[in-house]
């Protein structure tokens, strides 16, 4: 839970059903009223009420082990929203062609507070080993090829840098190679703002490396998402994403424009 963010306990009527909601999103397993009802320090009627109304909704479901699950119609309209997204419709071509291209899988995704949201994914025709990331999947950002490019806009100083780990720290190392301190990250993001693209080099997942843009679709100024590209680094380590990087910003620049501000 985020710095500023009210307990579940605090959630009532609307915001009630809404917490349960992403609660239910977080349990892709299911969740039983009991738990719920514990977790949101919370009656099982006024629980069971608010379920009820996202049951009738479409947006949750009940399975034969009385566990709740999301419903079908939440999910629906969440990927008829994604297939109508603008954003989505503009960068596909160029997401497939870096796939194509390269023999990799690439990913397109935006910035939610600390945390970026994958909105696209394209895996290339005929790779074995598929990534695990997913469309609507997040990932902290200062981790992430993704999550970097955008950062280095939103915390262009080591100042920002700072007030940003205080705030949401400390940086958990999901690896042995993750930069956890306010320093790493804010040399990371200006080595990053100089060359016009980012690297992750097995920061967020072992074995994965990731070569990472900034795509300026609304503004000049700020990125709307970044665009990746991820590939299992015993096949394409970090050093050879720098090399291959003026080639995948030329692909990215036919379809989308400039990817530096």
């Amino acid at each position: 839970m985020e710095t500023g963010e009210r307990p579940l306990s605090a959630a009532k009527g609307a915001d009630r059903v809404l917490a349960l909601l992403r609660y239910l999103a977080e349990h892709p397993r299911g969740i039983t009223l009991t738990q719920l009802a514990h977790d949101f320090d919370s009656p099982k009627t006024s629980v069971h009420r608010a379920l009820t109304a996202l049951c009738r909704a479409g947006f949750a479901r009940q399975d034969s082990d009385n566990r709740y699950h999301l419903g079908l119609e939440y999910v629906r309209l969440a990927y008829h929203h994604q297939e109508a997204r603008e954003d989505y419709r503009l960068v596909e071509p160029a997401l497939r062609t870096l796939a194509e291209h390269f023999g990799e899988t690439t990913h397109y995704a935006e910035l939610d507070k600390t945390e970026v949201i994958y909105l696209a994914k394209v895996t290339p025709r005929g790779v074995g080993i598929q990534m695990t990331s997913t469309v609507g999947g997040r990932n902290p950002a200062y981790c992430t090829g993704v999550g970097k490019a955008l950062l280095m806009y939103a915390l262009p100083t080591l100042s920002a840098v700072e007030e940003f780990v205080h705030k949401h720290g400390p940086l958990p190392a999901r690896t042995p190679k993750t930069l956890t301190s306010a320093t790493q990250l804010a040399d990371s993001l200006a080595e990053s703002r100089a060359r016009g693209y980012t690297v992750d080099d097995e920061e967020s997942e072992l074995g994965i490396a990731c070569l990472a843009f900034p795509i300026f679709l609304d503004s000049t100024r700020e990125p709307t998402g970044a665009i990746s590209i991820s590939a299992l680094a015993q096949r394409k380590p970090v050093p050879v994403l720098h090399q291959v990087a003026q080639d995948a910003r030329a692909i990215i620049e036919r379809s989308l424009g400039p990817v530096t501000s």
